[in-house]
């Protein structure tokens, strides 16, 4: 069975440690040279300089910047229902870098409305400005050298999505800025058309319906990808290590590890941008491997029950027979039997339907894959079979899921 893409090399691999360390210390000796001439620190000169180690925060909180006093902006378009998660992980780690003595980043909160936006766990959250008059008037101006525009958002994504602001972000790309995209916001930098030649990374969940909808697009099982000038991740605490490798890559190392330690984040060892395993077996289902922790119980399952879940999270899209299944976990089918319901609850039969019911309603609700696609798609050859599995596991039909998550139209070509 094929493998998953492994881990990529982060940014700061790329260009190297030594690049990023010389490039800091050039800059905190200007940085240094400036305070020299200020009149306000005259005793303060010899302690302004970060050490290698970066041990010494500042004791307050930093102040607030604006894009023209940070040497790099952040602003963050938020989609209705955005996870709140993955916007205290995208702003926390700049936040405490500013604390390090050096005006490093600022961000700006925006929405398509300039009104306030209500996140998934049903907070409010102010904004700064619209999306279409903060980006064009400052990417336009001379801002983009300095400023990105990441996008967030999590249930129903595009709902709220209009014609305007895709064309919007099809403007922004053509004039070459950086484009993000959190969680499930790739369906929409995809849907503008500004992913084209790009990997991509996003929420595990989403990521059938993402396979289904954009088949040309290449998704990786990574938390987060960035290449060029894309950023595309999964969201959520995954975030942290996203933009630790992000200072690390403008300041250093020794900055990203600074800041870890303050937010009292470990950063993995290995490649920065590497997920938990999903898709560990292939195949064309694409269903996350970490169905198997949600359903095990704490301790480890059995070789012979991993096994058979990879079988079938590779099988979704042309259901095997359980005898197929139970010679390919090792196990006759009478102990696959009853290791699954020792562990699940259920029969293997049981819980690979459920397997390709629960990946037909995540395809639904996060694309517009009609239900009759959705259906050959997780294996189901009749179309009122599929409906009667469905709405007995569900308790509603294929159809009213994919009515709860309709898009909008597409806009048209031009």
């Amino acid at each position: 069975m094929p493998e998953i893409d492994r881990y990529v090399e982060s940014q700061v691999e790329i260009r190297g440690e030594r690049h990023a360390e010389s490039q800091v210390d050039s800059q905190v000796e200007d940085h240094s040279e400036s305070q020299a001439e200020s009149e306000v620190e005259s005793e303060a000169d010899s302690d302004a300089r970060w050490p290698d180690s970066h041990p010494y925060p500042r004791p307050d909180s930093p102040p607030l910047l604006s894009p023209d006093q940070a040497e790099h902006t952040l602003d963050v378009w938020l989609v209705p229902k955005f996870s709140m998660l993955t916007l205290f992980c995208l702003l926390e780690p700049l936040r405490v870098a500013n604390r390090f003595g050096r005006d490093l980043f600022a961000w700006r909160l925006l929405s398509a409305d300039g009104e306030a936006v209500t996140a998934s766990n049903g907070v409010r959250i102010d904004v700064d400005g619209r999306l279409s008059e903060v980006t064009e008037a400052d990417w336009y101006q001379g801002l983009s050298s300095k400023g990105r525009l990441m996008v967030v958002s999590s249930y129903e994504p595009e709902a709220c999505i209009g014609t305007e602001d895709l064309a919007l972000l099809k403007r922004l790309a053509a004039h070459g800025v950086w484009l993000g995209g959190l969680d499930t916001a790739p369906f929409i930098l995809a849907r503008a058309g500004v992913l084209e030649g790009y990997p991509v990374a996003l929420h595990w969940e989403s990521v059938p319906a993402f396979r289904e909808e954009f088949p040309e697009l290449e998704v990786r099982a990574d938390s987060y990808v960035w290449e060029g000038g894309r950023l595309t991740g999964s969201g959520g605490a995954a975030s942290i290590d996203m933009m630790l490798a992000w200072i690390a890559t403008l300041y250093g190392p020794s900055l990203a590890e600074a800041v870890g330690r303050q937010i009292v984040h470990s950063r993995p060892a290995e490649a920065r941008g590497a997920a938990p395993t999903q898709d560990a077996a292939g195949g064309r289902g694409g269903a996350s491997t970490t169905w198997a922790v949600d359903r095990a119980s704490p301790r480890a399952l059995p070789r012979g029950v991993l096994r058979a879940l990879a079988v079938m999270e590779a099988n979704l899209a042309q259901a095997l027979p359980i005898p197929d299944i139970c010679r390919l976990a090792g196990l006759s089918q009478r102990q696959l039997t009853r290791l699954f319901v020792q562990e699940f609850g259920e029969t293997p039969k049981q819980c690979y339907l459920n397997m390709r019911l629960d990946q037909a309603q995540r395809i639904l609700a996060d694309s517009r894959t009609a239900v009759t696609e959705v259906a050959v798609a997780v294996g189901f050859s009749h179309l009122a079979h599929f409906s009667r599995a469905y709405r007995k596991r569900f308790g509603e039909s294929p159809s009213v899921t994919a009515r709860r998550g309709l898009r909008p139209p597409a806009p048209a070509e031009g």
